[in-house]
Protein backbone atom coordinates (compact mmCIF):
# COMPACT_ATOMS: atom_id res chain seq x y z
CA UNK A 1 0.00 0.00 0.00
CA UNK A 2 1.19 3.21 -1.00
CA UNK A 3 1.50 5.98 1.49
CA UNK A 4 2.14 7.01 5.02
CA UNK A 5 2.50 10.39 5.46
CA UNK A 6 1.96 13.48 4.67
CA UNK A 7 2.16 16.93 5.27
CA UNK A 8 -0.66 19.13 3.66
CA UNK A 9 -1.02 18.96 0.00
CA UNK A 10 -0.12 16.98 -3.11
CA UNK A 11 1.13 19.05 -5.67
CA UNK A 12 0.55 18.02 -9.25
CA UNK A 13 1.82 19.54 -11.91
CA UNK A 14 1.23 19.09 -15.56
CA UNK A 15 2.67 21.44 -17.63
CA UNK A 16 4.76 23.71 -16.94
CA UNK A 17 7.81 22.18 -15.33
CA UNK A 18 10.62 24.77 -14.22
CA UNK A 19 14.27 23.49 -13.88
CA UNK A 20 15.24 22.35 -10.69
CA UNK A 21 17.46 23.79 -8.16
CA UNK A 22 20.99 21.74 -8.66
CA UNK A 23 21.73 19.50 -6.11
CA UNK A 24 19.90 21.53 -3.70
CA UNK A 25 21.05 22.15 0.13
CA UNK A 26 19.79 20.29 3.58
CA UNK A 27 18.16 22.21 6.03
CA UNK A 28 15.60 21.46 8.83
CA UNK A 29 12.25 21.40 8.64
CA UNK A 30 10.18 23.99 10.03
CA UNK A 31 6.88 24.59 11.71
CA UNK A 32 5.07 25.15 8.51
CA UNK A 33 7.13 22.32 6.35
CA UNK A 34 6.46 19.26 8.89
CA UNK A 35 4.53 16.88 7.10
CA UNK A 36 1.34 15.47 8.78
CA UNK A 37 -0.28 11.92 9.00
CA UNK A 38 -2.00 10.25 6.26
CA UNK A 39 -5.44 9.04 7.25
CA UNK A 40 -5.62 5.66 6.05
CA UNK A 41 -7.94 5.54 3.14
CA UNK A 42 -10.23 3.04 4.90
CA UNK A 43 -10.95 4.69 8.18
CA UNK A 44 -12.20 8.02 5.39
CA UNK A 45 -14.50 5.65 3.63
CA UNK A 46 -14.49 3.18 0.73
CA UNK A 47 -14.83 6.14 -1.59
CA UNK A 48 -11.43 7.08 -2.12
CA UNK A 49 -10.94 3.46 -3.39
CA UNK A 50 -7.16 3.92 -2.32
CA UNK A 51 -6.07 7.32 -2.16
CA UNK A 52 -4.02 8.07 0.65
CA UNK A 53 -5.59 11.60 2.28
CA UNK A 54 -4.31 14.14 3.82
CA UNK A 55 -5.74 16.57 6.39
CA UNK A 56 -3.78 19.78 7.52
CA UNK A 57 -5.04 20.46 11.19
CA UNK A 58 -3.12 23.76 10.76
CA UNK A 59 -4.98 25.31 7.36
CA UNK A 60 -8.02 22.74 7.33
CA UNK A 61 -6.89 21.97 3.77
CA UNK A 62 -7.24 18.55 2.86
CA UNK A 63 -5.64 16.68 0.01
CA UNK A 64 -6.79 13.20 -1.76
CA UNK A 65 -3.46 12.33 -3.45
CA UNK A 66 -4.33 10.61 -7.32
CA UNK A 67 -1.11 9.33 -8.08
CA UNK A 68 0.51 7.09 -5.27
CA UNK A 69 1.74 4.53 -7.30
CA UNK A 70 5.63 6.53 -8.03
CA UNK A 71 8.83 4.80 -8.55
CA UNK A 72 12.37 6.47 -9.93
CA UNK A 73 11.91 8.42 -12.90
CA UNK A 74 9.34 11.10 -14.26
CA UNK A 75 6.01 11.05 -13.39
CA UNK A 76 2.55 13.02 -13.32
CA UNK A 77 1.93 13.79 -9.99
CA UNK A 78 -2.30 14.25 -9.51
CA UNK A 79 -4.32 15.62 -6.05
CA UNK A 80 -7.51 17.05 -5.34
CA UNK A 81 -7.52 19.64 -2.51
CA UNK A 82 -10.41 20.73 -0.63
CA UNK A 83 -10.50 24.03 1.66
CA UNK A 84 -11.89 24.16 5.49
CA UNK A 85 -15.49 24.79 3.87
CA UNK A 86 -14.69 21.43 2.67
CA UNK A 87 -14.99 23.05 -1.45
CA UNK A 88 -12.77 22.32 -3.72
CA UNK A 89 -9.84 24.53 -4.58
CA UNK A 90 -10.14 26.02 -7.92
CA UNK A 91 -7.34 27.90 -8.91
CA UNK A 92 -5.90 28.42 -12.10
CA UNK A 93 -2.09 27.19 -10.74
CA UNK A 94 -0.81 27.01 -7.74
CA UNK A 95 3.39 27.33 -6.84
CA UNK A 96 4.93 24.30 -5.42
CA UNK A 97 8.37 22.84 -4.95
CA UNK A 98 9.84 19.06 -3.79
CA UNK A 99 11.93 17.94 -1.32
CA UNK A 100 13.67 14.79 -0.56
CA UNK A 101 13.52 13.71 2.74
CA UNK A 102 16.76 11.68 3.68
CA UNK A 103 15.82 10.48 7.49
CA UNK A 104 11.91 10.53 6.79
CA UNK A 105 9.48 13.66 8.19
CA UNK A 106 10.89 14.28 11.42
CA UNK A 107 14.99 14.89 9.93
CA UNK A 108 16.07 17.34 7.57
CA UNK A 109 15.30 17.75 4.13
CA UNK A 110 17.00 19.07 1.04
CA UNK A 111 15.98 20.89 -1.32
CA UNK A 112 14.17 22.43 -2.96
CA UNK A 113 14.85 19.69 -5.38
CA UNK A 114 12.19 21.22 -8.29
CA UNK A 115 10.14 24.61 -8.51
CA UNK A 116 7.03 24.00 -10.26
CA UNK A 117 3.66 25.03 -10.92
CA UNK A 118 0.83 22.57 -10.34
CA UNK A 119 -2.00 23.27 -13.39
CA UNK A 120 -5.77 22.95 -11.82
CA UNK A 121 -7.63 20.42 -14.90
CA UNK A 122 -11.96 20.94 -14.42
CA UNK A 123 -13.85 17.42 -14.75
CA UNK A 124 -16.76 17.32 -17.42
CA UNK A 125 -19.90 18.81 -16.16
CA UNK A 126 -17.76 21.06 -14.02
CA UNK A 127 -18.48 18.78 -10.61
CA UNK A 128 -14.63 18.26 -9.83
CA UNK A 129 -11.16 18.86 -10.88
CA UNK A 130 -7.95 17.79 -10.15
CA UNK A 131 -4.27 19.45 -10.12
CA UNK A 132 -1.48 17.84 -11.88
CA UNK A 133 2.23 18.36 -12.60
CA UNK A 134 5.18 16.49 -14.24
CA UNK A 135 8.17 15.91 -11.25
CA UNK A 136 11.83 14.36 -11.34
CA UNK A 137 11.96 11.92 -9.01
CA UNK A 138 15.73 10.44 -8.40
CA UNK A 139 16.08 9.10 -5.27
CA UNK A 140 14.03 5.97 -3.36
CA UNK A 141 12.63 6.80 -0.33
CA UNK A 142 10.75 10.03 1.08
CA UNK A 143 9.84 13.26 -1.11
CA UNK A 144 7.92 16.32 0.02
CA UNK A 145 5.67 17.88 -2.35
CA UNK A 146 5.12 21.94 -0.55
CA UNK A 147 1.96 24.07 -2.17
CA UNK A 148 1.52 27.52 -1.43
CA UNK A 149 -1.71 29.17 -1.75
CA UNK A 150 -3.02 32.94 -2.39
CA UNK A 151 -4.81 33.93 0.16
CA UNK A 152 -7.54 36.68 -0.16
CA UNK A 153 -5.82 39.63 2.35
CA UNK A 154 -2.56 39.30 -0.17
CA UNK A 155 -0.95 37.06 1.96
CA UNK A 156 -0.17 33.37 1.23
CA UNK A 157 0.09 29.79 3.20
CA UNK A 158 2.50 27.16 2.85
CA UNK A 159 1.80 23.16 3.32
CA UNK A 160 3.76 20.04 2.19
CA UNK A 161 2.49 16.70 2.02
CA UNK A 162 4.85 13.39 2.13
CA UNK A 163 4.69 10.71 -0.06
CA UNK A 164 7.39 7.84 -0.84
CA UNK A 165 9.06 6.61 -4.01
CA UNK A 166 9.94 3.07 -4.66
CA UNK A 167 12.65 1.76 -6.82
CA UNK A 168 9.57 0.79 -9.40
CA UNK A 169 6.27 1.50 -9.58
CA UNK A 170 3.75 -1.53 -9.68
CA UNK A 171 1.75 -0.61 -12.87
CA UNK A 172 3.88 -0.49 -15.60
CA UNK A 173 5.98 2.72 -15.92
CA UNK A 174 7.13 4.76 -19.10
CA UNK A 175 9.05 2.84 -21.55
CA UNK A 176 7.88 -0.52 -19.85
CA UNK A 177 6.50 -3.42 -22.12
CA UNK A 178 2.82 -3.66 -21.64
CA UNK A 179 1.50 -6.84 -20.44
CA UNK A 180 -0.06 -8.61 -23.32
CA UNK A 181 -3.61 -9.35 -21.42
CA UNK A 182 -6.33 -11.52 -23.16
CA UNK A 183 -8.78 -8.84 -22.30
CA UNK A 184 -12.10 -10.38 -23.13
CA UNK A 185 -14.03 -8.40 -26.05
CA UNK A 186 -17.50 -8.18 -27.92
CA UNK A 187 -16.87 -11.28 -29.36
CA UNK A 188 -16.31 -13.05 -25.98
CA UNK A 189 -19.79 -12.50 -24.47
CA UNK A 190 -23.80 -12.31 -25.52
CA UNK A 191 -24.05 -8.49 -24.81
CA UNK A 192 -22.01 -5.64 -23.78
CA UNK A 193 -23.54 -5.47 -20.08
CA UNK A 194 -20.97 -8.61 -19.39
CA UNK A 195 -18.32 -6.13 -20.55
CA UNK A 196 -18.97 -2.98 -19.01
CA UNK A 197 -21.18 -1.39 -15.58
CA UNK A 198 -21.70 1.92 -17.96
CA UNK A 199 -25.11 2.42 -19.20
CA UNK A 200 -24.56 2.49 -22.84
CA UNK A 201 -21.00 0.82 -23.81
CA UNK A 202 -19.51 2.09 -27.09
CA UNK A 203 -19.53 -1.18 -28.63
CA UNK A 204 -16.08 0.13 -30.50
CA UNK A 205 -13.97 0.05 -27.16
CA UNK A 206 -14.61 -3.55 -27.20
CA UNK A 207 -13.53 -4.86 -30.87
CA UNK A 208 -10.24 -6.07 -29.73
CA UNK A 209 -8.63 -7.54 -26.94
CA UNK A 210 -4.90 -5.80 -25.48
CA UNK A 211 -3.22 -8.90 -26.80
CA UNK A 212 -4.78 -8.40 -30.13
CA UNK A 213 -3.71 -4.78 -30.74
CA UNK A 214 -0.55 -5.46 -29.21
CA UNK A 215 -0.24 -7.97 -31.79
CA UNK A 216 -1.78 -5.41 -34.66
CA UNK A 217 1.26 -3.09 -33.99
CA UNK A 218 -0.58 -0.31 -33.58
CA UNK A 219 -0.60 2.36 -30.86
CA UNK A 220 -3.34 2.15 -28.35
CA UNK A 221 -5.13 3.77 -25.71
CA UNK A 222 -6.66 1.58 -22.54
CA UNK A 223 -8.85 2.52 -19.82
CA UNK A 224 -9.20 0.60 -17.21
CA UNK A 225 -12.80 2.28 -14.98
CA UNK A 226 -16.16 1.15 -14.02
CA UNK A 227 -18.19 3.61 -15.24
CA UNK A 228 -21.03 3.07 -12.79
CA UNK A 229 -19.15 3.18 -9.46
CA UNK A 230 -17.10 6.23 -10.06
CA UNK A 231 -17.93 8.06 -6.91
CA UNK A 232 -14.48 9.02 -5.52
CA UNK A 233 -13.00 12.20 -5.54
CA UNK A 234 -10.31 11.64 -8.37
CA UNK A 235 -12.76 9.31 -10.91
CA UNK A 236 -14.43 10.54 -13.90
CA UNK A 237 -16.25 9.85 -16.56
CA UNK A 238 -12.94 8.61 -18.07
CA UNK A 239 -14.35 5.65 -20.33
CA UNK A 240 -16.31 9.03 -22.52
CA UNK A 241 -13.61 10.81 -22.63
CA UNK A 242 -12.45 7.45 -24.35
CA UNK A 243 -14.68 7.44 -26.65
CA UNK A 244 -14.40 11.15 -27.82
CA UNK A 245 -10.67 10.22 -28.50
CA UNK A 246 -11.58 7.26 -30.64
CA UNK A 247 -14.13 9.16 -32.84
CA UNK A 248 -11.75 11.57 -33.35
CA UNK A 249 -8.32 9.40 -33.77
CA UNK A 250 -9.76 5.90 -34.39
CA UNK A 251 -8.28 5.65 -37.52
CA UNK A 252 -4.68 5.69 -36.27
CA UNK A 253 -4.76 4.04 -32.66
CA UNK A 254 -7.36 1.47 -31.38
CA UNK A 255 -9.20 2.20 -28.14
CA UNK A 256 -10.05 0.33 -25.46
CA UNK A 257 -12.24 0.02 -22.02
CA UNK A 258 -11.49 -2.60 -19.35
CA UNK A 259 -14.03 -2.73 -16.72
CA UNK A 260 -12.51 -3.24 -12.54
CA UNK A 261 -15.59 -5.78 -12.81
CA UNK A 262 -15.18 -9.34 -14.20
CA UNK A 263 -19.26 -9.21 -13.94
CA UNK A 264 -21.08 -6.01 -14.62
CA UNK A 265 -24.22 -7.36 -15.65
CA UNK A 266 -24.12 -9.62 -12.31
CA UNK A 267 -24.18 -6.70 -9.69
CA UNK A 268 -27.11 -4.67 -9.92
CA UNK A 269 -25.71 -1.62 -7.65
CA UNK A 270 -24.02 -4.19 -5.10
CA UNK A 271 -20.63 -4.45 -4.87
CA UNK A 272 -20.50 -7.43 -2.47
CA UNK A 273 -21.09 -9.42 -5.78
CA UNK A 274 -18.45 -7.97 -7.66
CA UNK A 275 -15.26 -10.49 -9.15
CA UNK A 276 -12.31 -7.73 -9.96
CA UNK A 277 -10.85 -8.26 -13.67
CA UNK A 278 -7.62 -10.59 -13.21
CA UNK A 279 -6.19 -8.03 -15.78
CA UNK A 280 -5.89 -5.69 -12.74
CA UNK A 281 -3.00 -7.61 -11.03
CA UNK A 282 -1.75 -8.13 -14.65
CA UNK A 283 -1.08 -4.68 -14.69
CA UNK A 284 -0.22 -3.85 -11.31
CA UNK A 285 -3.42 -1.52 -11.12
CA UNK A 286 -4.74 -1.45 -7.78
CA UNK A 287 -6.69 2.38 -7.28
CA UNK A 288 -10.05 2.33 -9.38
CA UNK A 289 -9.24 4.46 -12.63
CA UNK A 290 -5.93 4.38 -15.07
CA UNK A 291 -5.36 5.15 -18.38
CA UNK A 292 -2.22 4.12 -20.24
CA UNK A 293 -1.35 4.62 -23.79
CA UNK A 294 0.72 2.26 -25.62
CA UNK A 295 3.14 3.17 -28.53
CA UNK A 296 3.44 0.88 -31.53
CA UNK A 297 6.48 -0.73 -30.29
CA UNK A 298 4.35 -2.01 -27.57
CA UNK A 299 5.64 0.02 -24.59
CA UNK A 300 4.14 2.41 -22.16
CA UNK A 301 4.24 5.92 -23.57
CA UNK A 302 1.97 7.31 -20.76
CA UNK A 303 0.36 6.77 -17.70
CA UNK A 304 -1.91 8.04 -15.85
CA UNK A 305 -3.02 7.57 -12.40
CA UNK A 306 -6.82 8.84 -11.38
CA UNK A 307 -8.75 11.04 -13.89
CA UNK A 308 -7.26 12.38 -16.87
CA UNK A 309 -8.86 15.42 -19.02
CA UNK A 310 -9.46 14.81 -22.72
CA UNK A 311 -7.02 18.16 -22.69
CA UNK A 312 -4.39 16.07 -21.13
CA UNK A 313 -4.69 12.95 -22.85
CA UNK A 314 -5.03 14.02 -26.38
CA UNK A 315 -1.80 16.29 -25.72
CA UNK A 316 -0.01 12.66 -24.42
CA UNK A 317 -1.95 10.87 -27.39
CA UNK A 318 -0.67 13.40 -30.26
CA UNK A 319 2.97 13.18 -29.24
CA UNK A 320 2.98 9.54 -29.44
CA UNK A 321 0.94 9.98 -32.96
CA UNK A 322 2.52 12.47 -34.60
CA UNK A 323 5.91 10.60 -33.71
CA UNK A 324 5.03 7.87 -35.39
CA UNK A 325 3.30 9.03 -38.40
CA UNK A 326 5.84 12.08 -39.61
CA UNK A 327 8.76 9.54 -38.78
Amino acid sequence: MPLHRVALIGVPLLALLVAACGGGTSEPAGAGERPVEARDPDSVGLLLAGYPVYDDPTSGLRVIFGTPDLGLGTHRVAFALTNPAEELVRLPILRAASYYYPRGASGPREGPVEQATARFFEFPFGTRGIYSTELVLDRVGDWGLELTLPQADGGSVSSTFLFPVAERTNAPAVGDLAPASASRTAADVGSLAELSTGHEPDAALYRLSIADTLAEGRPFVVVFASPAFCTNALCGPQVEVLSELAARHGDRANFLHVDLYENPHEIHGDLDRAVRTPVLEEWGVHTDEWTFIVDAEGRVAGRFEAFVTEEELEQALLSVLDALFEG
